[in-house]
């Protein structure tokens, strides 16, 4: 578990370092600028993505395992969790919009 959350950062701030560079650079981007946005764009998408997965899941199965305890609880639980899910949603949505500024800067 710690050499996977090792793992995830050291990509995550590879991500941050090639989105910084190539979005600082200027008109006449040549080809490591080119492939730099390309990788950040993949990656970038593909961490949020993952990141967001992960959190749906377990908001999800924390709102079931509360309702199956409790099931008059259902309304408290179900309204709270779709807008959690909307945020986590939110939040892939905007990494999304990233890679698509950085795409077209190609």
């Amino acid at each position: 578990m710690k050499r996977t959350v090792m793992v995830l950062a050291i990509v995550a701030l590879t991500t941050v370092v090639l989105t910084g560079s190539a979005l600082a650079a200027g008109e006449g981007l040549d080809n490591s600028v080119k492939s730099m946005i390309a990788l950040s764009c993949g990656l970038g998408i593909s961490i949020a993505a993952l990141g967001g997965a992960l959190g749906q899941g377990r908001a999800a199965a924390a709102a079931i395992e509360a309702i199956a305890r409790n099931p008059g609880a259902y309304q408290k639980v179900f309204t709270p969790m779709i807008l959690g899910l909307a945020l986590i949603e939110s939040l892939v949505i905007y990494s999304l919009l990233v890679s698509f500024l950085l795409f077209f800067k190609l």
